[in-house]
This record gives C-alpha cells, sequence and structure tokens, in this order.
C-alpha cells in the first residue's frame, strides 16, 4: 500500500460560543495529504480520523471521530473538527484550561476505514482561544489580568495574555507599524534550515535560526530581530500560531491603532509571513482577510512583515 503522509497546514478556527457549563468547540482544520515521495495526493476520497488525547501524546483518548473527505487539485482538505462522525466521548465537555491536549491523526486512502495513525501535534493556540472564553472563570481566581487584550503597552498592542503554572502573568504584542509590505522570507530561496525553524509557536527561535543561516544576508526574520522600534530590542517574527492568534484578535488590535498617531492597521487584504518553515523553498504565510495559514508560498515571495515580542 503506498505510503502516505500528513502535512498539518492550519488549525483551528473557533466556531462556537462558550458557556459557564461546557465549551462546546467547532474546528476548521486543513491539511495537505502527500505521498511517500512528498508529493500531493490530488482528488481523492480519503477517510480522517480524528482523536483528542489528554496529557501526553500516548495520553487516553478524550473524543474521535471519523471524517470522509475529498482533496483538491493541490492535495488540500477541509473539515471541521467537532463535525465528524462521532466514535466515542463529547468535545464540549474537554476542559481545556485543565490540561494538555494533543491531536491525533489518521488517514485513510480511498475513503475507507483502515486508518494509519499519520501523526500526534500538541493543541496550542487553540486550547488557549478556548481558555480565553473562560478566562474571567478560571483567572478570577488567581486574581485576574493585569493587562488585557487591545491594550497600548510594551510598544505595541497588547493581543493575547496567558498566565503560567506559576500564576505569572505573560502576553504577546504587536507592533504599531509595518517593517515592510514586500519582503522575501530569506534570501536563501533553496536552503532548508529544519526543525530549528519549523516551530508552529515558538516564533523567537525560528527567527534566530533564520537569521544565523550560513550565507544568509537578508529575511523577514532580519527585519523584526534588527528592529528597535518604540525603544524595544527583542522584536521577532511571528510563528504560525502566534500570528493565528493575532488574526483572532484583529479587531481589539486595529480599534487600538486607529487611534495611534502614525501607527499602521493590520491589512485586512495582504499576506503575512510568519517565521515557520515547511521545508527548503517554502514556509508558511497567514492570508489576512481569512486567517488561512498556507503551507506552500515561496520563500522568494514578497509580503507584508510585522514584528511581535512577548512579555
Amino acid at each position: 500500500m503506498k505510503r502516505v503522509s500528513l502535512i498539518f497546514f492550519t488549525f483551528l478556527f473557533l466556531n462556537s460560543i462558550a458557556t459557564s457549563q461546557s465549551i462546546p468547540g467547532l474546528f476548521n482544520y486543513s491539511a495537505v495529504a502527500r505521498d511517500s515521495s512528498g508529493l500531493p495526493i490530488p482528488s481523492t476520497a480519503i477517510g480522517i480520523q480524528i482523536s483528542i488525547l489528554k496529557s501526553t501524546q500516548n495520553g487516553t483518548p478524550v473524543y474521535s471521530e471519523n471524517h470522509t473527505v475529498n482533496t483538491d487539485a493541490f492535495g488540500l482538505f477541509h473539515l471541521t473538527i467537532g463535525a465528524g462522525t462521532s466514535q466515542s466521548g463529547n468535545i464540549s465537555s474537554i476542559e481545556w484550561y485543565n490540561d494538555r491536549y494533543y491531536l491525533k491523526v489518521g488517514m485513510a486512502v480511498g475513503g475507507g476505514s483502515n486508518y494509519i495513525e499519520m501523526g500526534t501535534k500538541q493543541f496550542l493556540s487553540v486550547p488557549y482561544a478556548l481558555y480565553a472564553q473562560t478566562a474571567g472563570q478560571v483567572a478570577g481566581s488567581a486574581g485576574g489580568f493585569t493587562h488585557y487584550i487591545g491594550e497600548q503597552y510594551g510598544g505595541g498592542v497588547v493581543f493575547y495574555l496567558w498566565k503560567d503554572e506559576q500564576g505569572q502573568e505573560h502576553g504577546l504584542i504587536v507592533d504599531i507599524i509595518e517593517l515592510s509590505t514586500a519582503h522575501v522570507w530569506s534570501n536563501l530561496e533553496q536552503t532548508l534550515i529544519g526543525s530549528s525553524a519549523q516551530s508552529r509557536w515558538d516564533g523567537w527561535s525560528n527567527s534566530i535560526a533564520i537569521v544565523n543561516q550560513a550565507g544568509h544576508t537578508t529575511s523577514a526574520a532580519q527585519l523584526c530581530i534588527g528592529s528597535s522600534n518604540q525603544g524595544q530590542t527583542d522584536w521577532y517574527l511571528p510563528s504560525a500560531d502566534e500570528i493565528s492568534l493575532l488574526w483572532h484578535n484583529r479587531f481589539n488590535v486595529n480599534k487600538t491603532l486607529s487611534t495611534i498617531n502614525g501607527a499602521d492597521l493590520m491589512s485586512k487584504f495582504d499576506l503575512y509571513w510568519t517565521s515557520s518553515e515547511t521545508d527548503n523553498h517554502v514556509a508558511i504565510a497567514i492570508d489576512f482577510q481569512s486567517g488561512q495559514l498556507s503551507t506552500g508560498s515561496l520563500k522568494s515571495q514578497a509580503m507584508h512583515v510585522r514584528a511581535i515580542r512577548a512579555f
């Protein structure tokens, strides 16, 4: 049987409303199905099994569902997690704020039920988005947050907040201006950096790996790393998950940016680079109109660059 693989493409746009009793979730999920040679599997019916595991990547399944979908001419498919044929558990009863959760994906070419395990990835941005909807309830017992989404602070605008296990508050801040409206991901168009630049959540490490390449002269990451805008020197190019969080909170961010003299609104029609590499010649970008992440953007393409920093 042909060995197949999935390239995780974009995660999870929150599509439901939380209640005080439970957190129902519907997440749009997209991926590219590829064969053992790395080539997309186009125009094919495939079966997808989604499982959500608790605590570890080998943890107890708390929810499982099956889907039958069709890939397009590029091997891309879309589905909605939470809307498949339920096999076990209830997605509405998952307490996202109370543990770590992992997404396990199985695939069966031909749309059957002979699922081959394709890998397990930890949920990062999605539980955070769900957690945000219950932040008042959960964080209230810990004294709440000092900062807020949309606050002008730390050289930019706060677009995400969380607390660590010790109750210490952290956040992400987006710069008030565009560093470029047309810049390449890297001058090294065909050079693979590898895992050090492929994190979906750690944009700082990605950015450092990009600028430390042998032969590097210019990149979107370098624009951010080299920036001292608003007196801050720890800007970096956001990862795929970080810029997805920014997209989700674009209303709050743009509302504040509109009140700051000289600030640039986040463009609603353009593509922005992330620091997350896909392979030797492409990296991930986000369409700020739809919020959709694309893993197939050539590193030589010129796109918008917006820096972020963390506290």
